[in-house]
């Protein structure tokens, strides 16, 4: 009996113990997680690369047309960096694109009735003027298609106005969401249509025919900003199309309208680039170390392309510094992430999100492939501070979120919220079912004056906000990293 007795007095011992050490352990690995977040925050903040970061990739490089031997420049420095900071299998993933485009001239003036000096970009893909072109303007904005054939041989070689005065223009900013519960409408806001009497691929169809030398059409932006994007299907005998600001033209259309002797001077040089047809994703990892989950991965991505009018800071250098500088945080750390977090560099978003849907192809086709993907976490579009993510709806993935939001409140963001946004990278992730949710950035000044336009400078964004965007992508990467669970998932949509 006494035996008895003592082995009893062991066991419950033994059990008192184990029912001590649980919390023990619990409370270690909080603390070891809320060390983790600390250093995060304290590289972060205190060591930051993120200014070199963006002044490197939006002064020094430049913009980053898809194609243009600029992005590829980019490209292979991003991936030296993530194999500098120690990531693992930093590469370059080609996809199939098409033909580069870069500018390498452009210079237009009015010189009558009197010199004036014009702000000027051809569109992407257009090819160069026949040298530069000298004469008198010819002004179509109110003419039919059956006046502009009457005219005729009369078109060679000019240069044509091709629309009439603008009267709206891009005057206001989307929405901002994250400040308020009342959900906000997300979404590029639409662009004023500049009325013109006949189709615009008629009018380029006719202009082609009869052999114009240059058309001239308007920005509608306003003071001196310029909107010039570009299709990488335009035919290479298309004639070369520029695009002025909004106030010169109206200036010289008006002029020229009333019957006035309105004359110009362009030229723009550039060139097609066919000896690699490819465009390129960066990826890069930092190996999970967790035998049971480290097969799975958190992805962090933002596109690197930009247009080509101005030096792509808001769109989308911000974003790419924001996710390359959280995995060299992450790294200079020594984090030792359960999940693999996988970065993604995007090419090719601005003409469709192209990098992102090769990646799917390429590694996510299969159903098996993509249950490894714990979730995706975008960065583009906006500028400023992060303030939270749009979840798509997905109201169970949204508790985890907020939890990851709530310790970085004092550091700006605010909330998540449930409504989606539409046309960047993370949008096949989300219509092939899989988790993806994109940062809320700040609209002010976005839509009206950086987004696709000449004023894209890094002036737009301060040290501060760059430190925290990359602060708040190291964070959620790491708690994906090293959650229990998986963040749930919602239904595919149709495409």
């Amino acid at each position: 009996m006494a035996k008895r007795s003592a082995l009893l007095s062991r066991t419950l011992l033994v059990v008192v113990a184990g029912l001590g050490l649980a919390p023990l352990a619990t409370l270690a690995r909080q603390s070891n997680a809320d060390d983790t977040l600390a250093r995060i925050r304290a590289e972060g903040l205190e060591r930051s690369s993120a200014l070199s970061l963006f002044l490197t990739l939006t002064d020094g490089i430049g913009a980053r047309l898809t194609g243009a031997p600029a992005h590829v420049r980019s490209a292979n420095w991003a991936r030296d960096r993530f194999a500098e900071w120690g990531l693992t299998s930093a590469r370059l993933e080609p996809f199939e694109f098409g033909a580069g485009w870069e500018l390498l001239h452009m210079s237009a003036a009015m010189t009558e009735p009197r010199y004036f000096p014009l702000i000027a970009y051809p569109e992407a893909w257009t090819s160069s003027t026949t040298g530069a072109l000298t004469g008198r303007v010819v002004y179509l904005g109110d003419k039919t298609s059956a006046q502009i054939t009457a005219m005729g041989e009369s078109l060679k070689g000019a240069i044509v106005l091709t629309h009439p005065p603008v009267t709206t223009f891009v005057e206001r900013d989307r929405p901002q969401p994250g400040l308020t519960d009342t959900p906000t409408a997300t979404g590029n806001p639409s662009l004023p249509q500049v009325r013109a009497p006949i189709p615009g691929a008629t009018l380029a169809s006719l202009l082609r025919q009869f052999g114009a030398g240059v058309a001239i059409r308007p920005s509608t932006y306003t003071d001196g900003t310029v909107g010039v994007l570009g299709n990488r299907n335009t035919p290479r005998d298309a004639v070369p199309t520029i695009v002025i600001g909004t106030e010169q033209y109206n200036m010289m259309a008006r002029l020229a309208a009333a019957g006035q002797p309105v004359s110009m001077m362009v030229e723009s040089r550039t060139r097609h680039h066919d000896t690699d047809r490819n465009s390129y994703n960066v990826i890069a990892e930092i190996v999970g170390t967790d035998p049971a989950v480290r097969d799975e991965y958190v992805l962090i991505g933002a596109h690197l392309d930009s247009w080509h009018a101005a030096n792509g800071a808001t769109d989308n250098a911000d974003g790419v510094v924001a996710v390359m500088e959280a995995v060299r945080i992450l790294r200079a750390i020594s984090a030792a992430p359960r999940r693999t977090i996988r970065v993604a560099l995007w090419s090719g978003e601005e003409q469709g999100l192209l990098g992102a849907r090769a990646y799917i192809a390429q590694h996510l086709s299969t159903p098996e492939a993509q249950a490894k993907l714990q979730v995706y976490l975008n960065d583009d579009p906006g500028s400023g501070r992060t303030l939270g993510f749009h979840m798509e709806k997905n109201e169970a993935a949204k508790m985890f979120v907020d939890r990851w939001l709530a310790p970085l409140r004092d550091l700006g963001m605010t909330m998540n919220v449930m409504e989606g946004i539409g046309s960047t990278d993370h949008v096949p992730f989300v219509q092939a079912g899989m988790p993806a949710f994109n940062a809320i950035k700040d609209f002010e000044a976005y839509d009206v004056r950086t987004r696709h336009t000449n004023a894209d400078f890094p002036e737009r964004m301060s040290e501060g906000e760059l430190k925290q965007q990359a602060v708040v992508m190291a964070t959620f990467a790491w708690q994906a990293a090293m959650m229990k669970g998986r963040i749930p998932r919602l239904p595919q949509v149709p495409r």
